[in-house]
């Protein structure tokens, strides 16, 4: 398979979600999702149950990077706050976990909340940029969709802090907030100059899933075994929609 990263352009590279609590179930995902060919994968370790033992967790990442190769891999520890699963680390140990990651693996992109404390972003920050990582700087929010404004502005945070990518996702109360995420990804995605991720959630959010790459969202998101967040859809039928989207595009 072609390697794909964020940013590569149109369309959006497909990212599957590894969520197993052991790494039997991780084994087991990786069976099941690579035979479907994703574009990217994303550990979510807050669902992993031994989180609190770095050791383990560097054995895991270097598991799962060996098992798909060339499938570029996000490291993500989603906070509570930001609708992650309840994990024993503060913030503060969350970070130095993301810093080993780093320092000690060959997963490519770490995800970093911007709701972290400034200095703990600009510490990890520069831990990745040493070691040719790159941080996906995010922001979560499941219970609505903020204004405009407010997005664009989170957004434009992660490029003054010096992050790769920028990411948001949120949950749409109606068909308006759609039109609000399609329209902050397509003037982020102009203005900046790192690729942006730009995401709704739940049976609304569905729409940006499939249409958020022609707004410039440079990833989406979809259920390779099972899924990490509301509203993802199976890879198989998303990948089919894209292809059919990019081909009428075309025509």
């Amino acid at each position: 398979m072609k390697r794909k990263s964020v940013g590569d352009g149109t369309p959006p590279a497909i990212c599957t979600p590894l969520v197993g609590n052991c790494k039997d179930e991780i084994i087991a995902e990786l069976a099941d999702i690579l035979s479907k060919k994703p574009d990217m994968l994303e550990w979510r370790a807050d669902f992993f149950q031994d989180i609190g033992n770095t050791a383990e967790i560097l054995a895991v990442a270097d598991l799962i990077t060996s098992t798909a190769r060339n499938v570029p891999i996000i490291f993500t520890v989603r906070s509570n706050r930001e609708g992650g699963e309840p994990i024993p680390l503060a913030d503060e140990e969350v970070i130095g976990l993301c810093a080993a990651v780093c320092t000690h693996t060959a997963i490519e992109y770490i995800d970093c909340e911007l709701s972290n404390a400034p200095e703990h972003m600009v510490f990890l920050r520069d831990v990745a940029h040493k070691h040719n990582k790159k941080i996906i700087a995010s922001f979560h929010q499941h219970f609505y969709t903020p204004t405009k404004e407010f997005l664009l502005a989170k957004l434009t945070e992660a490029q003054e802090q010096g992050m790769d990518v920028a990411k948001i996702a949120v949950m749409p109360c109606s068909m308006e907030d759609i039109i609000t995420l399609l329209s902050v990804s397509l003037e982020a995605n102009n203005q900046l100059n790192i690729p942006v991720i730009v995401i709704a959630m739940g049976p609304y959010g569905v729409i940006t899933r499939v249409a958020g790459g022609v707004f410039g969202s440079a990833v989406t998101f979809a259920v390779g075994h099972k899924a990490s967040a509301p509203g993802q859809v199976p890879i198989d039928d998303l990948r089919a929609v894209l292809h059919t989207l990019e081909q009428s595009m075309k025509s």
